[in-house]
């Protein structure tokens, strides 16, 4: 299990991370700045509604402790590459999907480390563990930004190469993505067992929220039918496998996938209870 959790976790997101390199070019960034309502809306919705509502998710399910904190580190996530290729599926706008998955993923480093120290000692008291700021954003600087800007720097010297492997590597990123959930739950069975009546409907009710909710605000504004889609879909799809991945750090376990993990590990399942019925109907719209 030290090996899972020091070496393939890491690695294994740092694949995932590569993959989304391999499809960015320095425009999706300069797009913020030609998207600007859009982007905004989008990325407030991640950065500041997902959180706020995941808070009152935890309050009015009675939700504590580790899984308490592990929601609130699920709602701190980026959407990953998953939310492109979602985008892509439900016709919404892919190219301002491709953005706020880049520059989310990238503030990512800075805003995540910051969020998980106090939701720790707000959830958790005096039995949190100390969360060293700092080595969180470093960690993950190592596994999310430098893979993603080694991704794009293969894509500006050798574009032919890098559309060639692309694929290839988001496939592997999905099926990282399905052993390191399958490794979540089978570290944290009994607990899992024992909170899913509670946790189960908790996230799931993030999730529709979360996809509903923005869509709603984003019409409310005057956004184009492709923009509502795809901001509905980048707040209400988080990337699980970077709550696993960070899990172990925060909790100081370095040997174990912690109980904090599990909430990203059963979120990976659920999503798709939503997301796919969800996906359709924006589809059909």
């Amino acid at each position: 299990m030290d090996i899972l959790v020091g070496f393939v976790l890491p690695l294994s997101l740092a694949v995932i991370m590569l993959s989304l390199g391999l499809g960015l070019t320095l425009g999706d960034f300069a797009r913020v700045f030609t998207r600007g309502q859009a982007f905004l809306l989008g990325a407030l919705c991640q950065i500041v509604l997902l959180p706020i509502v995941a808070f009152g998710i935890i309050l009015t399910f009675g939700i504590t402790g580790e899984l308490a904190v592990g929601i609130m580190l699920l709602s701190f996530c980026p959407g990953g590459v998953t939310t492109n290729i979602v985008s892509k599926l439900a016709r919404g706008d892919v190219a301002l999907s491709v953005s706020l998955t880049a520059v989310v993923s990238l503030l990512s480093i800075v805003t995540v480390p910051l969020m998980i120290a106090w939701a720790v000692g707000h959830f958790m008291g005096a039995n949190a563990p100390e969360v060293s700021v700092t080595e969180v954003a470093i960690t993950m600087f190592l596994i999310t930004a430098l893979p993603v800007g080694i991704g794009m720097l293969i894509r500006g010297l050798a574009p032919g190469f890098a559309r060639r492997i692309e694929s290839g590597f988001v496939t592997l990123a999905g099926v990282l993505f399905v052993a390191i959930l399958g490794a979540a739950l089978a570290a944290n069975w009994g607990v899992f067992i024992t909170n899913l009546a509670t946790l189960g409907p908790a996230l799931i009710a993030l999730n529709i929220i979360m996809m509903l909710l923005p869509l709603a605000v984003a019409g409310a504004l005057g956004l184009t039918w492709q923009e509502r889609k795809t901001i509905s879909i980048e707040a209400g799809i988080q990337n699980g496998t970077l709550g696993i991945a960070v899990a172990p750090l925060i909790a100081g376990s370095a040997v174990a996938i912690p109980v904090m993990a599990l909430p990203s590990a059963v979120y990976g399942i659920t999503m798709y209870l939503v997301a796919l019925p969800m996906v359709l109907w924006l589809r059909a719209k």
